[in-house]
């Protein structure tokens, strides 16, 4: 199945951060990476004033896994977890890493755990725009329109710009 990651941090060697976790990532079992976008600087979205500040590094990975979207889930939390990501009870609290399930092939499907495709993906250009990168035509379910049509129709803020590619793997 085709898993969309998106993947954050504004805590910290940012772009590192996103390369430990794409190793991280990829060294799953039977996972393939496919495709990996540029990365992109953002605002913050939600943060309390005094985190405004911290500019988020974003990316998108697609990857190929035989694991059920629960799984996969699962390991991807893991993985923040490994690098360091404390939850707190502000959702929007800085973090040194930052995974999330996008999309789960064509699946949609919402339970405690887990909403597929993510329930505020196409409302945020941080997520959007790296993912136009790589499956600029791809529809998700629940949408009428491929993703870079959803891009163009997005405000301008918060802000998203072109960072530079993708790091290196650990």
């Amino acid at each position: 199945m085709e898993y969309g990651i998106g993947l954050g941090s504004n805590m910290g060697d940012r772009m590192q951060a996103l390369a430990q976790a794409a190793a991280r990532i990829a060294r799953l079992p039977d996972v393939r990476i496919l495709a990996r976008s540029a990365v992109y600087e953002t605002e913050p979205v939600g943060a309390q004033p005094e985190f405004r500040h911290l500019l988020f590094l974003n990316a998108v990975l697609v990857a190929e896994s035989a694991a059920s979207p629960d799984i996969f889930a699962a390991s991807l939390r893991a993985i923040e977890t490994e690098i360091g990501r404390v939850r707190q009870a502000d959702r929007n609290a800085p973090r040194v890493v930052d995974i999330d399930l996008i999309y789960a092939g064509n699946s949609a499907t919402e339970t405690e755990r887990l909403a597929l495709p993510h329930p505020r993906w196409a409302e945020r250009r941080f997520v959007v725009a790296p993912l136009a990168d790589v499956r600029p035509d791809l529809v998700l379910p629940g949408q009428t329109r491929c993703v870079s049509a959803i891009l163009a129709d997005l405000p301008a803020r918060p802000t998203v710009v072109r960072f530079g590619p993708f790091p290196n793997a650990e």
